[in-house]
């Protein structure tokens, strides 16, 4: 998906009354609209046909389109916070182990990459963690494109002395984590709070919702989303996740309330 659809979906999202059910919604005479007008047509059609968005049968100027699941979860990053920190964690630690000739130096950063989109902690040299089941990763990695000579998949607990809390400290980089946030959390009080009139005002919201995904999408790049019995106490995340819903539902009033006149 291209930048353009994913910021199209993003505005859509937000639109929702609730994040947990999306309704219909028509795009005339709506920020939607507008958006729509300005160049964002193309990406409708390929949100649509990727599945990402539904629309009620009718003429194009009075269909009406809602988010599917897939693409509520797309506009969330690919990772929705809240069921990823309340999510049970049975106590194990999952590790993968590999190596990797340094001939293929580029297929190893291509399989470093991948683990830590997956939110994998990176305990020393060739050693990742993660607090989550890897049945999904040992099937995608075993016929992947990265010729690994050997990879082992561990399913353990520690056993000499070393706590939970340790093993996070040593695999993620928290104090990165909070950094990310603190700078998000920036972006996020220079939201625009008028009410939204006429080209200028949409204009306006447009900036700064583009600002805000993109300092989103940095610290989701960089936030594993433990679950919350392992979240260290200083963790900004939750906290800054409950600021950003209170905004972006008044952002979301503003794009429904909004009118060209």
């Amino acid at each position: 998906m291209n930048a353009k659809s994913e910021e199209f979906l993003f505005m859509l999202f937000w639109t929702c009354e609730t994040l947990t059910h999306s309704t219909f919604r028509n795009l005339n005479d709506s920020f939607e609209g507008w958006a729509y007008r300005n160049g964002f047509l193309r990406q409708l059609r390929r949100l649509e046909k990727q599945q990402m968005i539904e629309s009620q049968p009718g003429k194009s100027e009075d269909r009406l389109y809602r988010l599917t699941q897939t693409g509520q979860i797309r506009a969330l990053a690919g990772r929705n916070p809240e069921a990823k920190w309340s999510r049970f964690w049975d106590g194990r630690w999952r590790l993968i182990l590999f190596d990797v000739p340094e001939s293929c130096s580029a297929k190893r950063n291509q399989l470093r990459r991948y683990l830590r989109k997956w939110g994998f902690g990176y305990l020393q040299n060739s050693v990742w963690v993660t607090p989550d089941p890897v049945d999904e990763q040992r099937t995608l990695l075993a016929g992947g494109p990265v010729n690994v000579e050997s990879m082992i998949f561990l399913d353990a607990r520690p056993c000499a002395g070393e706590t939970d809390a340790e093993i996070v400290a040593g695999a993620w980089d928290f104090v990165e984590v909070n950094r990310r946030y603190a700078q998000y959390q920036k972006v996020l009080h220079q939201h625009p709070t008028r009410r939204l009139h006429g080209v200028a005002g949409a204009k306006a919201l447009h900036q700064w919702l583009r600002l805000e995904r993109i300092a989103w999408l940095k610290v989701m790049d960089c936030d594993p989303l433990l679950p919350a019995t392992l979240l260290p106490p200083d963790y900004a995340g939750r906290t800054i996740w409950r600021e950003r819903l209170e905004v972006m539902a008044d952002a979301g009033r503003q794009m429904r309330s909004f009118s060209m006149r």
